[in-house]
């Protein structure tokens, strides 16, 4: 099981995201880091634990205002050696490309005819499926076509991150089953290890979490026994073999 720290990012510092509601969102209060500033956060994450890969959000930029791409790539030189995936709204997305893994956010995407345009000209994009409530958000027919999809998908059910309610787990189960040739993180929701043990009997591959880290909800030895959870019969039974699909938390 693969679990990817997330960093949000609005006004030049890291917030704490509650339930999508991005407007409200201020700056993050951690026992990890003393401030708020990213750089010191990205560095406490990865002195609880040596985590492959970390997932950064510029909400200004996803939200129609200045993007962050300079604050990205601070990130990306401090630590060469980890993986960012990161959504900034469909801008300057080729200068993301060389620093970052483009996630695409479906509720920045105009219709098909944009995410088609922009597979083809971004070698490793992974598509985020985005929800508020029971909407899905940009175009809907992209949401139930997994032939379309890139092999990587995020299922971002906006109205659970910092809740503490739980991962979608209904929207969850219905996409793993519709699409079981594709890794599935789950992002929003997640409480601590109970959590991702049961995505992970799902087939879910891994998760974004944010605010269960900060809370400390998974120490360094949790965190290596979940790295090494054997398959569930519901896991294999999607056909994904852990030892072979599913990269460790860390390096």
């Amino acid at each position: 099981m693969k679990l990817i720290p997330v960093i949000d990012l609005k006004g030049g510092l890291v917030v704490a995201a509650r339930r999508g509601d991005r407007h409200a969102y201020a700056p993050i209060l951690s026992p990890l880091c003393p401030c708020a500033e990213p750089l010191p956060v990205a560095a406490a994450l990865l002195d609880l634990y040596p985590f492959d890969t970390l997932y950064i959000a510029d909400l200004d930029a996803i939200g129609g205002g200045p993007g962050q791409l300079d604050l990205i790539e601070q990130v990306h030189r401090a630590h060469p050696s980890v993986e960012l995936w990161a959504d900034n709204g469909l801008t300057q997305l080729q200068h993301l490309a060389a620093v970052a893994r483009p996630v695409i956010g479906s509720e920045s995407l105009a219709d098909l005819e944009h995410w088609a345009a922009l597979r083809a000209t971004l070698a490793a994009p992974i598509l985020s499926l985005d929800y508020r409530g029971n909407q899905p958000q940009g175009p809907t027919e992209l949401h139930g076509r997994p032939e379309l999809w890139p092999r990587e998908v995020i299922l971002m059910t906006l109205g659970r991150v910092g809740s503490g309610a739980g991962p979608d787990l209904e929207r969850l189960t219905a996409l793993r089953q519709s699409a079981p040739a594709h890794r599935l993180y789950a992002a929003g929701g997640v409480r601590g290890p109970a959590d991702l043990r049961q995505l992970r009997d799902l087939g879910v591959v891994g998760a974004l979490v944010s605010t269960a880290l900060h809370l400390g909800r998974f120490t360094p030895d949790v965190l290596d026994d979940l790295a090494n959870v054997k398959p569930s019969l519901a896991t294999q039974r999607f056909g994904i073999n852990a030892r072979n699909d599913d990269p460790p938390m860390g390096p």
